[in-house]
């Protein structure tokens, strides 16, 4: 008889727990923040001699401001194993933003703070591909992001990876032709 009056207890409570749960969660779904950093590519190929802008934006999707952010952007590693790719960039433009690095194959982002809840920062980077570049290879980055928010009090980090870009040759008849 006591094992029947403590599974009553344990159903009771359970179907209790489920329905202080179900009607909690049922208020309003809060919409997912949005990502620390984007990247878009302006083109998935380029050839040598030509160039292509990565846009980058950063979000602050904290409740407080953020008051101290680092970046950095590099090549990837599988990219920098191709000796004959030959890249570098040459342009990192936006209002709020500053950049180190111009001219080389890495960067340094730094961002104006603080930075409100919700605001975004968006950052354009050329990558100029050299005209005696090798072909059929990618270039990628990736980047590390180090910001902190609520006063100094929370940190946070990550690896973000951007599309990469593919170096295509024209071939040799239109190369002829030209």
């Amino acid at each position: 008889m006591r094992l029947t009056h403590l599974r009553n207890v344990t159903l009771t409570a359970l179907l209790a727990l489920a329905v202080v749960l179900g009607t909690g969660g049922s208020a309003t779904a809060a919409e997912p923040a949005a990502a620390d950093l984007t990247f878009t590519a302006g083109q998935q190929t380029v050839t040598p001699g030509s160039s292509v802008d990565l846009t980058m934006t950063f979000t602050n999707n904290q409740e407080t401001d953020i008051w101290f952010v680092y970046q950095s952007v590099q090549p990837t590693w599988t990219t920098t194993q191709r000796k004959d790719l030959k890249y570098a960039f040459t342009a990192c433009t936006s209002e709020g933003v500053t950049c180190s690095g111009t001219g080389t194959t890495s960067l340094g982002v730094g961002y104006a703070v603080p930075l409100a809840p919700g605001a975004t920062r968006t950052v354009t980077l050329t990558v100029q591909v050299a005209a005696d570049s090798g072909c059929n290879g990618n270039i990628g980055f990736y980047s590390y992001l180090y910001y902190e928010y609520n006063g100094g009090q929370a940190t946070k980090d990550g690896l973000f990876t951007t599309p990469e870009t593919r170096v295509v040759c024209a071939p040799a008849a239109t190369a002829a032709r030209s």
